[in-house]
């Protein structure tokens, strides 16, 4: 099928998106198939464009009913799942999206794999639950903050008063716990407190460093691995805040390998990637960091696995379980994500962040 140079022009857009699109008539014929559709069937745009999209399908039938329905008005857009056959691979399970365009007799047919389409749903949750999260600490923080004072203040009072020393250990307990308390409440609202310091960032100068920190902290029984893109380039951020997120990460990692760090035989690496044409956080970028901190260790938990995020969530006894919150806080301050993927003997912790 001949496009016109103004259908050309027209469809162009779509071959920048990761979403396979098609634009079809209401007859099913394939007026345009974008690359990544192209890529998907396994098959050349010039044989998808002139042939009926349903053919595509294990079930055709859907779609001629979204396409009739569509041009008789019945309703501006549908949505079903289906399975999209392929050449080479086996079918691909596809949520299917028909909506009318302003043309008479066009229709476009939008396909999300459905993994990717639960990916983007984890990451919306992810996003969603990091906002409740920040909400809930700050608030919460704030309300203990005060009495706590008021009740230091009063021990101190009550110790003054007392003589007898057994007596002045119950309020050095008092006193003790409330300084306890004081510092987890300091480092719940640190976050909020300090300023977002914006300058050049090199991420391997920021791996470098927390390796630094976890060597001198673990020198024996843990390999710590080094895999790098040197070609990543520097980008605007906060060059603390991503250290102290990314410590937060391999430190935990190296708590939960201490077993193996005993036997001698644990290993830490950080990789750096660039994805290209990614979507995350609701946005699409051409350039991502892929920061990926991995572990041999026995895996996060199955009970914790959904909530690893949630502040004092914690998969070891006498965890505080703020580390990985404020990982999260500190990379999506970067407009960035935090995604987990853990087994027993692999845990990995990749950071996104967009890149100019």
């Amino acid at each position: 099928m001949t496009k016109s140079p103004t259908q050309v022009s027209r469809f162009q857009p779509f071959d920048l998106l990761a979403t396979l699109v098609a634009v079809v008539r209401t007859d099913g014929v394939v007026l345009f198939a974008n690359a990544a559709l192209e890529d998907a069937l396994g098959t050349s745009r010039r044989t998808i464009e002139g042939a009926r999209l349903s053919d595509c399908f294990t079930a055709p039938h859907l779609l001629q009913n979204a396409l009739a329905g569509a041009g008789s008005n019945e309703f501006a857009a549908l949505r079903y799942d289906a399975w999209l056959k392929r050449l080479t691979h086996e079918p691909l399970p596809v949520h299917v999206i028909v909506t009318q365009t302003e043309r008479p007799g066009e229709v476009i047919v939008e396909l999300l794999p459905l993994e990717q389409q639960a990916k983007q749903d984890r990451e919306e949750r992810l996003i969603d639950q990091a906002q409740a999260n920040k909400e809930l600490i700050r608030n919460l923080a704030h309300e203990i903050k005060n009495p706590l004072g008021g009740i230091r203040g009063a021990a101190q009072l009550l110790e003054m008063e007392i003589e007898g020393r057994d007596l002045k250990e119950y309020t050095q307990v008092i006193i003790h716990e409330a300084d306890r308390l004081q510092t987890l409440v300091d480092r719940l609202l640190a976050p909020h407190r300090r300023p977002h310091v914006v300058g050049d960032v090199n991420i391997h100068e920021v791996c470098g460093r927390v390796r630094s920190l976890i060597v001198a902290e673990f020198p024996r029984g843990l390999k710590v691995a080094r895999d790098y893109d040197t070609s990543i380039p520097d980008f605007r951020g906060d060059r603390e805040q991503l250290i102290q997120a990314v410590l937060n990460i391999a430190h935990n990692a190296c708590q939960a390998l201490s077993d193996r760090i005993a036997a001698n035989d644990a290993q830490l690496t950080f990789r750096t990637r660039i994805a290209r044409q990614v979507t995350f956080g609701k946005q699409r970028y051409r350039l991502a960091l892929e920061l990926h901190v991995i572990d041999n260790g026995p895996g996060v938990p199955d009970s914790i696995k959904d909530r690893i995020f949630y502040p004092l969530v914690s998969g070891r006894d006498g965890g505080s379980g703020l580390g990985l919150t404020l990982a999260q806080t500190f990379v999506q301050q970067h407009h960035g994500l935090i995604e987990c993927d853990s087994a027993p003997g692999r845990t990995d912790f990749k950071l996104l962040i967009p890149l100019p």
